[in-house]
């Protein structure tokens, strides 16, 4: 494994939207559950194992999507370096890992 290569990111494109999902790769596989909330990123694996990336390539697919599904420590750092987000406020967590789902309004 490349060294700095720590998020898996997939992108889903369709005609108008472009749909980023950004994980931190020691995550994928695992399946979280608190109360009634369950991330299970072992069922929907697919959907986040894309290419494995570092943060700067993250930051910059993330600057160019429609909306963003994130899963991790790593992952949602790079929303708030990047200025997508401005802090951890309205980020979820599941037995301690951050989640968080963007979504851009468009005219």
């Amino acid at each position: 494994m490349q060294e700095g290569l720590t998020l898996y990111c997939k992108i889903h494109e369709s005609k108008k939207e472009r749909v980023l999902a950004l994980c931190d790769a020691e995550l994928l596989g695992k399946i979280l559950r608190e109360g009634e909330a369950t991330l299970d990123l072992q069922s929907f694996r697919s959907f986040y194992e894309g290419e494995k990336v570092n943060a700067s390539r993250a930051e910059k697919e993330l600057k160019n999507c429609t909306s963003a599904n994130l899963v991790g420590k790593k992952s949602v750092a790079t929303a708030v370096k990047a200025k997508i987000i401005a802090g951890q406020e309205n980020v979820k967590t599941i037995q301690g890992i951050p989640h968080l789902q963007i979504y851009r309004i468009r005219e």
